[in-house]
C-alpha cells in the first residue's frame, strides 16, 4: 500500500474552506466537497452525498465515481444506518454488514458520515466507498466530519 495516496487532511480542509467561502447554495457546496475529497485519496472509489429529501428517505446528490443508488430508505444499508442513528458508520467489510446495499459489486469497505446544518438538522449523509477492505478508520471519520461541519454545520461561515 506504499504507492497509495492518502488524504492530507489539513491541506484538504484548507482547500475546501477556500473554495466554499461565501457560497450558500447547498448543492454547489456538496459538489465542491465531493470533488475535492474524491480526488484527495486513492482509497476513495465512490464519494457522494445522499440528501434527505423527505422523512425516512435519502436521494442521491452530487457524487464522483460510478453510478450510485438513486434512493435509499433510512431502513436500509450503511447510509440508512447513519441517517437513522446520526452516527458515523465505519464498515471494514461490507459483506459482513447486515442489509448492505451493493450499488457497486467491487466495494469492500465504506465510511458514511451524517451531515447536519447549522441548526443540527440532518440534511444528508456523506458516503465513501473503497474497493479495498478495511480502508477507513477513526482518523478518516474525524477529519472528514470536521470538514463537513465547517462547510454545512456549526462551523459554517455566515
Amino acid at each position: 500500500m506504499a504507492d497509495i495516496m492518502t488524504a492530507d487532511y489539513p491541506r484538504l480542509a484548507r482547500t475546501v474552506a477556500a473554495l466554499t467561502q461565501g457560497e450558500r447554495d447547498v448543492i454547489a457546496l456538496m459538489a465542491t466537497v465531493v470533488c475535492e475529497v474524491h480526488h484527495a485519496d486513492d482509497r476513495f472509489d465512490w464519494t457522494g452525498f445522499y440528501r434527505v429529501t423527505e422523512p425516512g428517505l435519502l436521494r442521491i446528490g452530487p457524487y464522483q465515481g460510478g453510478h450510485g443508488c438513486l434512493s435509499i430508505p433510512f431502513s436500509r444499508g450503511v447510509c440508512g444506518a447513519c441517517a437513522t442513528t446520526g452516527q458515523p458508520q465505519i464498515v471494514a467489510d461490507v459483506d459482513a454488514f447486515p442489509g448492505h446495499i451493493a450499488c457497486a459489486s467491487s466495494t469492500r469497505s465504506e465510511l458514511v458520515l451524517p451531515v447536519r446544518d447549522r441548526k443540527g438538522h440532518l440534511i444528508a449523509v456523506f458516503d465513501i466507498d473503497s474497493d479495498l477492505p478495511g480502508a477507513f478508520g477513526e482518523t478518516d471519520a474525524r477529519e472528514l466530519a470536521a470538514i463537513l461541519d465547517a462547510v454545512f454545520g456549526a462551523g459554517q461561515r455566515r
